[in-house]
């Protein structure tokens, strides 16, 4: 089993990349192929998963190995394929995704292409309680110093709500909404209250 490939990135296209390393090329199938744009004809690590069946024998790459796992995880659930993972993947945060997971959250699963409601609710109950240690977890050659402060922002304010009485799960459900907002700790605690209202 591969772990990752480290090698100039030679080409990338709407399907995937090739990485060129020891005089050989390595066609990567990954989510967004043009997040690896600026690498271009550079230096790029790219962690690796190998799906060997009867009729295919491809690898995935992704730039995180969070990312990998999550796609993995998401392979196990029945009627998930590698296509389908890829696409949630490639539409969603990671980190939203797995807020999605944990706080039951169908209809925003929904949204993801070949993913209906039978589907989505699978999903809820193969991997919900399983993901806990990639949430919240931004990517370190993404994270930024002001994404640092956004989350630590919305921590500080779950911590507020769940003083206040609401419970993990109902705070849980806010958390993806919430994310979409870039706010203080104060407004993080105002807009979930009002949301929270309404559920």
């Amino acid at each position: 089993m591969f772990d990752y490939i480290k090698g100039i990135l030679t080409y990338l296209s709407g399907s995937g990349i090739v990485i060129e390393r020891g005089g050989l090329g390595y066609r990567i199938i990954c989510p967004n192929p043009f997040s690896y744009q600026p690498l271009l004809n550079k230096e790029a690590k790219v962690y690796l998963y190998q799906y060997v069946r009867e009729d295919a024998n491809i690898l995935y790459g992704f730039q995180t190995r969070e990312e990998r796992e999550l796609f993995v995880r998401l392979l196990s659930v029945s009627g998930i394929g590698p296509k389908n993972a890829l696409a949630i993947l490639a539409s969603g945060d990671p980190d939203e995704v797995i807020q999605a997971i944990e706080a039951e959250d169908e209809k925003f699963l929904t949204r993801f292409p070949g993913i209906g409601r039978k589907t989505a609710g699978q999903i809820v109950l193969d991997l919900k309680g399983k993901l806990q240690e990639f949430a919240v977890r931004p990517a370190a050659n993404q994270a930024s110093e002001a994404e640092s402060l956004l989350d630590n922002a919305l921590a500080e304010a779950t911590d507020v709500l769940l003083m206040l009485g609401y419970s993990e799960r109902e705070v849980r459900k806010v958390v993806p909404l919430l994310r979409k907002q870039d706010l203080s700790a104060e407004d993080y605690v105002k807009e979930a209250l009002k949301r929270l209202s309404k559920l």
